[in-house]
């Protein structure tokens, strides 16, 4: 499962606004090479699922992952945090045995 934090909900539901996302659209995550720590976060909005997609919605927010990404996303909550010294969208993992400083890059 992949979980949204009512954080990341209420800036989801903001952008989705602001672009004029229909409720066709959803949020995708993924996981790619690279980083300091050596795996990357990717999000972005989408409104095709493929085949091999894990579907998801949590605090009524859809979230879609491939299958090898959802290897290392399994019970990650997406959150949100603004301010001076906000992160932005950030994801809180309990498979990440490391992440860079930045929080943008893993490790299991």
């Amino acid at each position: 499962m992949l979980f949204v934090a009512d954080s990341a909900k209420q800036k989801i539901t903001e952008l989705m606004t602001a672009k004029s996302l229909d409720e066709d659209y959803f949020v995708r995550v993924s996981v790619t090479s690279g980083g300091c720590s050596g795996l990357s976060y990717s999000m972005d909005f989408d409104n095709s699922a493929q085949e091999n997609d894990q579907i998801f919605e949590d605090n009524d927010i859809k979230v879609v992952t491939d299958l090898k990404s959802f290897l290392y996303l399994c019970n990650t909550t997406l959150e949100f945090t603004g301010g001076l010294d906000g992160k932005g969208f950030y994801f809180n993992n309990p498979n990440a045995s490391r992440t860079c400083g930045c929080g943008e890059s893993f490790a299991v």
